[in-house]
């Protein structure tokens, strides 16, 4: 009889890689999860959760079945008509497979299926013991683990992420006898590198986080990265400010630590004349160090480091940590004062000699164009052309500074800090900031009308040299990120609220390359901006079908498109729309195949049926109704109303035959569905619902 006790599993190894361990971890627990739900062992997960340290992965279950239950096996054999012959006796082919069954061919079972009867063979067996089962669920976890390269130590044949060292593998009290990577399975871990650097006994498995946690190790992922939140953040207050901590960074640091300890350093206060956004990439992305705030969110010359160790000398610590950050500041600050001395419009002079693609040639060329487009795209969404050319005049030149070339991320933000210093507008230097946002998934667009000014202008021009200079994405490949670039613009507009035309400004941008003797496909490159929404949209809930019904008419503005989803969203959720919709996609079908030209206008005096005088008075008042709406692009308005027509279509359909004898007649009707459909129509494609 199974009963549940606790499982524990744990490798030890040499520090595993920062940025992977999460998957690994994850991986191995569901590895473990999935072996043992496969082989029917009854399992009771709780909140079991991986649990990891830079040292070792570990899975902790609470309950997991002492054995599988019984088996039961059932085996298809031959028909009777091919198992026996003529007299009743087995034929070869039976024997055969009672043979393979271990028993006599008398004591097979029969049934039926709808071929007819045939021989079965039907047994039930005890259960496994999970600690049979085990060894073999842990060599299929690790085998399904993601190691692209896994390293290999000593002269073994085996090889995982990193040498392993020790293995823990526990079912209630008891060890269970397995071995993996030449390591005997026993119920001794290891506690931390410096401060337990010994054996820890385990007696059980639920004695496992405890036990760690007593030999100077956190073991769950979660408690250390509360831990080191909680000491950050009290820091941060000692040092009166508050500590910059981002999903990225913490979750790194996580990775590094078994024993977390913050130790609050500072840096020269001279340094911070140097753009922040130099000095903060240099802490989180190298040092993996926590920048200290103050109320005005700027930097602070106050960083927090995370010791993997309590020690006796926090000042010790704190100036090894200042003295691994100096020399990396004093490059940045060497770096923007050299920068200041040139001046940031005396750097756009090397952008001639910097090829952006060959076929679509310098950086320079590429500046050119997305000046023009600028100053076209500005007077259309209120601003100002002056300002919008200068700004994109300026905004590749720090690509020549001596700060993006160490520090590329800054692209825009150094231009920023060297347009201000250098006498620019403030709308000018932000300008060239934000022209590239968003910089990455679920970023925020350009806030100010001349970032989102440069923001359009750059990607149209980045769209139209991609296609033109055949760079299409294919796959996963995208060297030019120009699925990034479609919805950045996308988004742009349509979050900003631009009326522009977008295949007008498509072929601007197209135009502009003729010089380069390269063009792009103008359709096809709309296509693939509207397709890159389809994701967009997924995203905030909208249903494919309803995408569909707006993408079909193709509106020439991408702030349109949205209107029409949104209103397409309203009326979808309307008790008429899945009968008008339906309806709509019937004449759809009708207008099809008519055979004939269907008249512009309706002549009263062919309506014969009460039904279809009824509709067409109800579809031209309709259509007086909304003409207004349709005019002002509320969308809403026309679709509610539009759907008040139901209790008229229906009555046309029940009452009606369209395919009338007279073809008078008959084109007539095709007449009245014809202009209720194209008021349907001109929102969205209601058929596609």
């Amino acid at each position: 009889m199974s009963h549940l006790s606790p499982l524990l599993i744990e490798l030890g190894t040499e520090e595993l890689p920062v940025k992977a361990l999460p998957g690994l971890s994850q991986a191995f627990f569901d590895g473990i999860v999935e072996g043992l739900r496969k082989r029917g062992v009854e399992l009771d997960l709780g909140d079991a959760r991986p649990l990891s340290t830079p040292r070792r992965l570990a899975v902790l279950l609470p309950g997991v079945g002492t054995e599988q239950p019984e088996q039961h096996s059932e085996v298809l054999g031959p028909y009777l008509n091919i198992a026996l012959d003529a007299d009743g006796q087995p034929t070869k082919a039976l024997q055969g497979f009672a043979a393979k069954a271990g028993i006599d061919w008398s004591a097979l079972e029969k049934t039926r299926d709808a071929k007819g009867e045939r021989f079965v063979h039907r047994a039930v067996k005890p259960g496994a013991r999970t600690a049979e089962l085990l060894p073999e669920v842990l060599r299929e976890a690790i085998a399904a683990m993601p190691i692209p390269k896994p390293m290999r130590w000593g002269d073994h044949a085996w090889g995982f992420a990193r040498p392993v060292h020790w293995l823990v593998l526990l079912h209630g009290p008891d060890i269970i006898d397995a071995e993996l990577f030449g390591l005997k399975a026993d119920r001794m871990t290891r506690g931390h590198r410096f401060h337990h650097d010994k054996t820890v006994w385990l007696t059980q498995p639920q004695d496992y986080v405890e036990s760690l946690r007593s030999a100077f190790v956190l073991v769950d992922p979660q408690e250390r990265r509360e831990r080191i939140a909680a000491q950050v953040q009290a820091a941060a207050a000692e040092a009166g400010g508050s500590a910059r901590i981002t999903e990225d960074n913490l979750g790194q640091v996580v990775n590094l630590v078994e024993w977390p300890s913050a130790v609050l350093c500072s840096f020269e206060r001279a340094f911070l004349a140097v753009p922040q956004e130099a000095l903060i990439e240099t802490m989180e992305i190298n040092q993996k160090f926590f920048p200290v705030l103050d109320d005005g969110g700027r930097l602070t010359e106050k960083f927090i480091g995370i010791a993997n160790i309590e020690s006796k000398d926090v000042a010790e610590v704190a100036k090894g940590y200042e003295r691994v950050i100096r020399p990396r500041f004093a490059d940045a600050k060497f770096f923007f004062d050299e920068d200041l001395k040139q001046g940031l419009e005396s750097m756009g002079d090397g952008l001639k000699t910097v090829t952006y693609q060959a076929k679509l040639g310098s950086v320079a060329d590429k500046v050119a164009r997305v000046v023009a487009l600028a100053d076209a795209i500005a007077p259309q969404v209120g601003a100002d052309p002056v300002l919008a050319r200068r700004a994109a005049q300026l905004a590749k030149n720090d690509l020549q500074s001596r700060m993006v070339n160490e520090f590329p991320e800054l692209q825009g933000i150094a231009g920023r800090h060297y347009a201000l210093t250098g006498g620019e507008s403030p709308e000018v230097a932000l300008a060239i900031d934000e022209s590239y946002q968003p910089r990455f998934g679920g970023d925020d667009i350009a806030l100010s009308p001349l970032g989102k000014v440069l923001a359009i202008a750059e990607r149209l021009d980045t769209l139209a040299g991609g296609f033109a200079a055949g760079l299409k994405p294919t796959g996963n490949k995208d060297p030019f990120a120009l699925r990034r670039n479609a919805l950045g613009l996308a988004r742009t507009v349509i979050e900003s609220g631009f009326e522009l035309d977008l295949r007008a400004l498509l072929a601007q941008a197209n135009t502009a390359l003729a010089p380069r003797n390269v063009q792009a496909d103008v359709a096809e490159l709309y296509d693939f901006i509207i397709e890159r929404l389809r994701g967009y949209y997924a995203d905030k809930g909208v249903p494919a079908s309803q995408f569909n019904a707006v993408a079909e008419l193709k509106p020439a503005s991408l702030y349109d498109f949205d209107r029409r989803i949104d209103a397409i969203g309203t009326f979808a959720a309307l008790p008429e729309a899945p009968a008008l919709a339906a309806a709509n996609k019937r004449i759809g079908n009708i207008l099809r195949k008519a055979d004939i030209d269907i008249p512009g206008q309706i002549d009263p005096s062919l309506l014969r049926e009460e039904a279809e005088r009824a509709l067409a008075e109800a579809v031209a008042a309709a259509i007086d109704d909304t003409g207004a709406s349709l005019q002002q692009k509320d969308y809403v308005s026309v679709l509610e109303r539009l759907a008040r027509l139901r209790p008229q279509v229906d009555a046309f359909f029940d009452q009606v035959m369209v395919n009338d004898e007279d073809p008078a007649v008959r084109a007539n009707r095709l007449a009245l569905l014809k202009r209720l459909s194209e008021r349907f129509d001109a929102v969205a494609s209601l058929a596609q619902l």
